[in-house]
């Protein structure tokens, strides 16, 4: 299966790619969970100690410059479209307890529409990713979906979005819907995050039309407990792996 997780900054997009890449590996399955957010946080919520020691793709300047033929930080100059990437999930990828780790990071130049070596090396990675592997892939988006091209898109079993209680969270949720679609992508869910009870579950419920929802993770001290200790989401926080499987089992219902 290959998951892409969007939304709004700060809605716990990276709690529910963690929790999930655990329920899948605890399913006996070979799982790569991947940053695909500049704002990388996902290596610390699978529990990952040495942060420093992981380099975004993105930044390695040499790497991207040996596959793509271009000088490192240039724009405007020739280079391949089509970079040579199967290779790199399994020479660059760290293992954090049994589940398989990589962060892509961000392009910081140019504007969304960048056609730059940097964001031409990420398209491919993620292509790669969705069309070429064969372990259960858990990617963690920025909410615009930049890299998820029209090719890659049909390879995604599902776009889970993400939303909290409110209304600049939900109209995120409606606008990364209307990309999906734009992209033809088949299966696009929501889950509520940072529920407070059922009020805050019929809010998100009744303002996403008829899309699919799996489920809803309350509100946790204990996700931000782990977060404060460094420890992995799925060990610390009883509440989000609670709500984890039943989302897990909504999930996996079509699969």
């Amino acid at each position: 299966m290959k998951i892409a997780i969007s939304g709004k900054g700060g809605v716990g997009k990276t709690t529910l790619a963690a929790v999930l890449a655990y329920l899948f590996k605890e399913k006996g399955l070979k799982v790569l969970a991947v940053d695909a957010d500049p704002d990388a946080n996902l290596a610390g919520a699978l529990g990952f100690k040495d942060l420093k020691g992981l380099t975004p793709i993105s930044e390695m300047k040499e790497l991207v410059a040996e596959r793509t033929g271009s000088e490192p930080g240039s724009y405007g100059t020739f280079f391949t479209i089509n970079p040579k990437v199967d290779d790199l999930p399994d020479t660059l990828a760290k293992e954090i307890s049994g589940i398989r780790f990589m962060t892509l990071g961000g392009v910081k130049k140019g504007g969304g529409g960048c056609i730059c070596p940097e964001s031409i090396m990420l398209k491919s990675i993620i292509m790669n990713l969705v069309l070429a592997r064969d372990e259960v892939v858990i990617m963690d988006m920025e909410a615009g979906l930049e890299h998820l091209g029209r090719a890659t898109s049909t390879g995604v079993d599902a776009l889970i979005v993400v939303a909290e209680p409110g209304k600049r969270s939900l109209e995120t949720v409606m606008a990364v819907r209307k990309l999906a679609g734009d992209l033809r992508i088949k299966r696009v869910a929501v889950v509520g995050n940072k529920c407070h009870g059922e009020k805050d579950e019929a809010f998100i419920a009744g303002n996403v039309g008829n899309m699919e929802v799996l489920g809803f993770i309350p509100y946790a001290d204990s996700v931000a407990e782990s977060d404060r200790l460094g420890e992995a989401v799925f060990d610390h926080s009883p509440e989000a792996v609670e709500a984890g499987r039943k989302i897990f089992k909504n999930l996996n219902r079509e699969a």
